[in-house]
């Protein structure tokens, strides 16, 4: 077995010999070689009943009937292990290992009988023994190599499988499926057996005759047989074959197995865990990918817009994990589909329910408590319903500086409603809803509130086996709010409003067996209300104001190419065209040609009427990038790829904070333009159980927005004259090491990065630090992250996380001086300093209940502590005038270690 790095172990205290070892889709001759060279079993059997049986499994420390078990999945095939060791395997039916009295010169021996035909499904029997034809044999065509392309999906749910792998052995051609369970491989023509594997569900296979190009549709059940330490990941060497270089594709199943803020699934706390991706400290609402601001990433959830994902000032992410399919992140540029944003696209997909019976899960914690139903409705409808929210204002006690907090009260909720319903087998409707809500106060005399409301509506449409289409429309809100109210004369209600209205067309066809095209058209209309205030009772003297509304239209084209060129190497070839047009009514001023925008510069006002054309930006975004397999384990991907970001987040704070407004581009601030090149390494280890990476990358950005010293943001109808125009640049070096599978997995990644800025104004008056580059508010060098969960047993699993990064950037005071008798502060240049290091672990235990599967519910707890060590992480650093001294401060957000407890359910 040294060739296949697998050995055998024995309890020196029990007769009963244990399996471990790797066998990587080896016949099951040579697996019993390997065993019996290595153990006392002895094999019985007829090489013509195993001779297209290929084992394909991994084990520590097993049973051998456990291991027979799992090769015989799905399989007319029986065994017997009597107390000799002898081991029969025979095909179905009657059996007999009684021989006469005499010959083993005593008694016969009773084996253990193992039957797996009782559980044999024959629909599933006979899905795996028919030979699929796959095109047709009145062919022309004189390729060696057919296409088969198809999609996987749930035998129970009917739901399209993310992350399966459809794969054939002998040629080692493998695909992953996407969000919509879709695949795609190139196979010798003629006879071959393709494999299906998926976490979760039993290994399957198919027959196919590749006469030509076409598709098979795949169904996989659900595995109940629960197997120790056998292991099968669907997502091996996925790292190596994936065309795509920084993306990060997270399940469910992962992310519970980290540990989790109040024991719930976390979507942006679990991608914090991921290389590139940072945020500048707790109660920050939004995360930094790759030297890129908080507002340059665009988050989805079924196509909507996610303009704040967080609750309780970043404490919880706005996604309840009941309700979440697959998370995928991309960081190293975005497919020609998406656009809008400079640095990366979380897409999150949520569940539509399955369609076989009505099922809930939920949890009750501490902090929070969440219900989840979904199931069927009909014969072709299904539904997938979630709630969630907190009734405890407790938290906010373990703020370190309480003084502001003692009246402090905090409460949010999320509904979600998903409706998918199957016209027939060309169509499908589905309908997305969520809304969020966040309230708080940090004194007793003030109230935020902040909401999330989206709805969208969704046709897919399969014309043929080749191409489909996704037609989406809707509606897409987030407002804030801020009631003031000291005193009655004073009081006061601040409001802000985006809307954006989206309409969309996509297409993905494919042709022959080297191109997958995907190509459609995008719509956005733009209302955003920048704000306004308003007086707050009958004796508020505060006089209404109220800033211009602005309006836009942003729309794209695009289209792409998987080609593959090779079998070694693969292509993607992108362009998106993107238009943006700002429309009237609206209002702006003239400055003078070549002088700072104030006051004194202007020239004159401009107005336009409703839908008039104020200023229009248009340009091709480029999306290239390739991968080429330099052996089974190992490849090297490169790409480049432009972007445009027509949006902008205005906030004068290191971390987003749920008050932080937008605007559009106008006649005075450009679009965001943004370039990343980036090269990467990737290898497996051990037959692709140890997965590494190495990624560099580099980006150049310009029309980036910083700020003039006293800014004001709010309330600003000539906002241009306290922004500067700014030019960007971010490098870094990103290494990965991760285990997906044994009882201890995880992973730890290192990160060099840099952010820094420069004003591109010529003006010296205008400009931050002489015009030389400085750090922008969120770069931090260095970062270090473990994930790692360890399996106690079946039931329990214990994991840690360990989080380390260098402290932002601060510009502090320096000095004091005089000026016309007023003394004055003197600041240092532009983020000269850093706060401390940031430091944090955090310990989770999830207990299961037991795994039978007649259970009418199941249960299972979470323990943990957030910041275990209780580290005073600093937030920010501050100073207040002391006796006429400036005294500095160190506010740290929760700063005590923080436990929890949560009790999960599933019925």
């Amino acid at each position: 077995m040294g060739g296949l790095g697998s050995g055998f172990a024995q309890d020196q205290k029990s007769s009963q010999e244990k399996i471990t070892g790797l066998f990587p889709g080896i016949s099951f001759s040579r697996f019993v070689n390997s065993v019996e060279s290595q153990t006392s079993y002895q094999f019985y059997y007829k090489q013509s009943d195993v001779k297209d049986i290929q084992v394909n499994i991994s084990a520590k420390d097993n049973d051998l009937a456990d291991v027979l078990k799992l090769i015989f999945e799905g399989k007319e095939m029986q065994f017997r292990i009597d107390k000799s060791k002898r081991v029969f395997i025979y095909r179905s039916g009657p059996f007999h290992t009684g021989l006469s009295a005499n010959f083993f010169q005593q008694e016969p021996q009773q084996g253990e009988f193992e039957s797996m035909s009782s559980e044999l499904d024959l629909d599933r029997a006979f899905a795996k023994n028919k030979l699929w034809v796959i095109g047709s044999s009145q062919s022309s065509d004189t390729e060696p190599t057919a296409r088969l392309s198809g999609t996987v999906l749930s035998l129970k749910t009917g739901e399209p499988v993310f992350g399966a792998v459809v794969y054939e052995k002998t040629n080692f051609t493998r695909s992953i499926t996407d969000e919509n369970g879709q695949f795609s491989l190139e196979l010798p023509k003629g006879r071959q057996t393709i494999y299906i594997q998926h976490l979760g569900q039993f290994q399957e296979q198919r027959q196919v005759e590749m006469r030509g190009s076409g598709s098979l549709e795949l169904q996989i059940d659900e595995s109940i047989v629960s197997l120790d330490e056998v292991v099968v990941s669907s997502d091996r060497l996925s790292n190596v074959n994936r065309t795509e270089m920084g993306v990060e594709t997270m399940s469910v199943s992962s992310m519970k197995k980290l540990p989790s803020v109040m024991g719930e699934v976390d979507v942006i706390k679990s991608i914090l865990t991921l290389p590139g991706v940072k945020t500048v400290g707790e109660s920050s609402v939004g995360f930094n990918v790759r030297g890129g601001g908080a507002d340059q990433n665009l988050v989805l959830l079924n196509q909507s817009t996610i303009y704040n994902p967080s609750h309780l000032f970043g404490f919880f992410s706005a996604f309840n994990g009941d309700m979440v399919e697959s998370v995928a992140l991309h960081k190293a540029g975005m497919g020609a589909e998406y656009g809008g944003r400079l640095s990366s696209v979380l897409d999150v997909r949520g569940k539509y329910g399955n369609r076989e019976k009505i099922s809930g899960r939920g949890g009750i914690g501490l902090l929070t408590s969440r219900l989840a139903f979904d199931g069927p409705v009909g014969d072709k409808t299904t539904f997938m319903a979630s709630a969630r929210t907190t009734y405890s204002d407790w938290l906010l006690n373990l703020v370190n500086d309480k003084s502001d907090l003692d009246a402090a009260a905090a409460s949010f909720y999320d509904l979600n409603l998903n409706i998918k319903h199957y016209l027939d087998e060309k169509n499908e409707i589905s309908l997305t809803s969520y809304l969020s809500h966040d309230s708080f106060n940090f004194v007793a005399d003030t109230l935020y509130d902040f909401t999330n409301r989206n709805i969208a509506v969704n046709w897919k449409h399969y014309f043929n086996d080749q191409l489909e289409a996704d037609f989406s429309m809707g509606y897409d809100q987030y407002t804030f709010g801020i009631e003031g109210y000291e005193n009655e004369l004073n009081a006061f209600e601040f409001d802000f409003n985006i809307q954006q209205y989206h309409l969309k067309a996509h297409f993905d066809y494919e042709q022959g067996d080297y191109h997958t095209f995907k190509f459609g058209v995008d719509n956005i209309l733009y209302n955003l209300q920048p704000g306004d205030i308003m007086p707050l009772g009958p004796n508020s003297i505060v006089l209404p104001e109220t800033v211009i509304t602005e309006r836009a239209l942003e729309s794209a084209l695009f289209f792409t190419d998987r080609w593959e060129v090779t079998e070694k190497f693969t292509a993607d070839l992108g362009l998106r065209y993107g238009m943006y047009r700002m429309l009237g009514p609206n209002q702006f001023k003239e400055y003078a040609p070549d002088a700072p925008k104030n006051d004194e510069t202007v020239t004159g006002i401009v107005d336009y009427d409703k839908n008039e054309t104020i200023v229009t930006y248009g340009a091709p975004e480029f999306r290239l990038s390739g991968r080429y397999i330099l052996d089974n384990f190992t490849s090297i991907k490169a790409g480049i790829h432009s972007t445009r970001q027509y949006i902008h987040q205005l906030s004068n704070t290191s971390a987003v904070t749920p008050t932080d407004t937008w605007k559009l581009s106008d006649p005075y601030i450009q679009p965001q333009r943004g370039y990343q090149t980036s090269l990467g390494f990737y290898k497996d280890l051990n037959q692709g159980l140890i997965e590494t990476s190495v990624e560099v990358y580099y980006r150049g950005m310009s029309h980036l927005i910083d700020y003039r010293s006293g800014a004001e943001l709010l309330l600003n109808n000539d906002i241009e004259q306290d922004l500067l125009d700014t030019d960007g640049r971010a490098y870094g070096l990103e290494l990965q090491l991760k285990k997906t599978t044994g009882k201890l997995n995880g992973w730890i990644s290192y990160t060099y990065s840099r952010s820094e800025m420069r004003t591109s104004d010529t003006e010296l008056s205008e400009s931050i630090n002489g015009g030389s580059w400085y750090p922008s508010n969120f770069d931090q060098p260095h970062a270090v992250m473990l994930a790692a969960n360890y399996e106690l047993s079946k039931r329990a699993n214990v994991s840690v996380n360990t989080n380390y990064s260098t402290g932002r950037p601060i510009t502090l005071p320096v000095a004091k001086f005089y000026y016309n008798g007023a003394e004055q502060v003197l600041f240092s240049e532009r983020n000269a300093y850093r706060i401390p290091d940031y430091f944090r672990i955090d310990l989770a235990l999830n207990l299961e209940g037991n795994h039978k599967v007649d259970k009418p519910a199941h249960a299972s707890w979470s323990l943990g502590v957030y910041n275990l060590l209780g580290r005073s992480n600093p937030y920010s650093i501050y100073y207040t005038p002391v006796n006429g001294q400036l005294k500095g401060y160190q506010l740290s957000i929760f700063a005590s270690p923080i436990p929890y407890i949560t009790y999960n359910f599933r019925f």
